[in-house]
C-alpha cells in the first residue's frame, strides 16, 4: 500500500522542525511524501496562529487545500498547529472540509488518525513521535538544519500567546541534543541553526542553571558541523559568558538575534519585558566591544496599546543610531487571551502600519549602507544551489537562514552545494551580495 501525504508547514522555524519530526515518522511507516498537494492521498497543514497575519495565511492555505479535497484525490484534510491550540472547534464549524483536527500535544496519534480516516486496518504499530529527532526528514537545504533545544516559553510578554499554545518552558536533555547534532553532522549538515522560543533560558528547568553557554561548547566539538548560529536569545539572559562562547569559539558564527521590542521604558514594562532600555543599549555595546564584527537581528514591535508619538520617535531614533545589522518591524497584533488585548488605547491600523512603514524605511537604507561594506571584499559563503539564470546563490555567516538575505554568485567553476567558498563581493543592494568566484 502507498499512501501519499503531502504536508504544508507555515509560521516559524521551530513548527518547521515539528513538521519534519511528523514527516520522519510517516516516512517511516510506509507513507509516500509528495511535493504536490494535487497528488496527495491525505494533506496536512501545520498552522501557525501567532499575529493576525499568520492566521490569516494559515486559513487561507486551509482553504486551498479544501479544493483538493472535494475535487482532487485528496481523501482527507488535516490540520495541526498553533492555529488549532486557539481555534479547534471554529476550523471544524467554518471549514466542513477538514477531515480532523490535531493538537500540538496529540501529534503522537497522526498515524492513528490517518489510518482511521483512510480505513486501514493493517499497518504497522504506532510510536511517540513528539521526541523523535534523530529520524525526523528534513525540508531545508541538505547543509544546513535546524536544532530545536527547548519546547514552550514561560517569559509571558503581555502581546505573546505562545505560552497559551505551547505552554511552560520544557529544555530538552543536553545528550539528546548532542546526539542529534552528531547525526546532523554525519549527514552532511555544515550550519546547525539553534532554536527555540528563547535560548537563553536552556536548561534553568531541568539543572537548575543556565546551559547555553556549556551546550554552545559541546556543539562546537561535533565533527562536520562549521558553523553554528544562535537565534531568539532574550536580551535579559545574555550573559558574559555566552558572549565569551560566541567571541572565542571559531564554529560559532558572530551573530546573534536579540529580540528588544522597543527602547522605552515605559512601553517595555507594559509589554512585560525584562530589560530597561539603558539595559539593552549596554549589551549592545558589549556585544560589539567583545566580538568584533558581530551581527545583531532585532524585532521590533510598533503600535502598543498606548504608544504615544514621542515614544515611538525614541524607537526611531534608537534604531537610526544603533544601525542594527537585520531587523524586522511588526504592527501589534491584538490577540485573543493576552493581557495587552485588554489594554486601552488601542491604537488605530493606520497609525500601526504608518510607523512600521517609517522604520522599514530607514532600516533599508541602514542595511544597504552595511552591505555595501563588503564591496571589493572577499567573504566565506556557504553554498546552496543554482539559480534559474545559471549563477548560484548562499549565505555569510551574516545572513540566517530564511529570514536573511543571500549571496549570487557567478563562478567560472562548477560549485557544490554544501560546500564553503571565498567570493569576491562586487554589488550590495538592501538585503543581497553579489559576486564572484574566478
Amino acid at each position: 500500500m502507498s499512501i501519499k501525504i503531502g504536508v504544508i508547514s507555515l509560521g516559524c522555524s521551530k513548527n518547521l522542525v515539528d513538521t519534519e519530526i511528523i514527516l520522519g515518522n510517516l516516512a517511516r511507516y510506509g507513507f509516500q511524501i509528495v511535493n504536490s498537494a494535487q497528488d496527495a492521498d491525505v494533506i496536512i497543514v501545520n498552522t501557525c496562529g501567532f499575529i493576525d497575519t499568520a492566521k490569516q495565511e494559515a486559513v487561507n492555505t486551509i482553504l486551498e487545500m479544501s479544493e483538493y479535497r472535494t475535487k482532487g484525490k485528496c481523501q482527507a484534510l488535516i490540520v495541526i498547529g498553533c492555529l488549532v491550540e486557539r481555534f479547534k472547534d471554529d476550523i471544524m464549524k467554518e471549514i466542513p472540509e477538514v477531515d480532523a483536527v490535531v493538537r500540538i500535544k496529540e501529534y503522537s496519534e497522526i498515524i492513528e488518525i490517518i489510518k482511521g480516516l483512510l480505513k486501514i486496518k493493517k499497518y504497522e504499530k504506532n510510536v511517540l513521535l513528539v521526541d523523535d529527532y534523530i529520524n525526523r526528514l528534513r525540508s531545508t537545504p541538505p547543509s544546513i538544519a535546524y536544532l530545536k533545544i527547548a519546547e514552550g516559553c514561560d517569559n509571558r510578554c503581555s502581546y505573546c500567546i505562545i505560552p497559551n499554545i505551547r505552554g511552560h518552558y520544557i529544555s530538552r536533555k543536553m545528550e539528546d541534543i548532542l546526539s542529534e547534532a552528531r547525526n546532523l553532522g554525519k549527514q552532511g549538515v555544515k550550519e546547525l541553526t539553534v532554536i527555540a522560543q528563547d535560548t537563553t533560558r536552556y536548561g534553568i528547568d531541568i539543572y537548575g542553571e543556565y546551559k547555553l553557554a556549556e551546550l554552545l561548547k559541546k556543539l562546537c566539538e561535533v565533527q562536520g558541523i562549521e558553523w553554528i548560529r544562535l537565534m531568539y536569545a532574550y536580551p535579559e539572559s545574555v550573559s558574559d559568558e555566552i558572549i565569551d562562547v560566541i567571541a572565542n569559539e571559531n564554529k560559532i558564527c558572530k551573530y546573534i538575534d536579540l529580540p528588544i521590542q522597543h527602547i522605552n521604558d515605559r512601553v517595555l514594562k507594559a509589554m512585560n519585558r525584562r530589560t530597561t532600555g539603558k539595559q539593552i543599549r549596554e549589551l549592545i555595546k558589549k556585544l560589539r566591544a567583545k566580538v568584533p564584527g558581530i551581527v545583531i537581528r532585532t524585532s521590533v514591535i510598533v503600535g502598543f496599546p498606548g504608544e504615544t508619538e514621542e515614544e515611538f520617535n525614541e524607537l526611531y531614533e534608537f534604531i537610526k543610531e544603533i544601525k542594527f545589522d537585520r531587523l524586522g518591524t511588526f504592527a501589534y497584533s491584538k490577540e485573543e487571551g493576552t493581557p495587552a488585548a485588554k489594554f486601552k488605547e488601542q491604537l488605530p491600523y493606520k497609525i500601526k502600519k504608518a510607523r512600521q512603514s517609517s522604520i522599514m524605511k530607514i532600516q533599508n537604507q541602514i542595511s544597504k549602507t552595511v552591505n555595501e561594506q563588503f564591496v571589493g571584499k572577499d567573504t566565506e559563503v556557504l553554498i546552496e544551489g543554482t539559480t534559474t539564470k545559471g549563477s548560484y546563490f548562499g549565505r555569510t555567516y551574516r545572513d540566517a537562514p530564511e529570514i536573511d538575505g543571500f549571496v549570487y554568485i557567478k563562478s567560472k567553476r562548477a560549485l557544490i552545494p554544501g560546500e564553503i567558498e571565498s567570493a569576491r563581493i562586487n554589488k550590495a543592494t538592501e538585503y543581497d551580495l553579489f559576486g564572484g568566484i574566478e
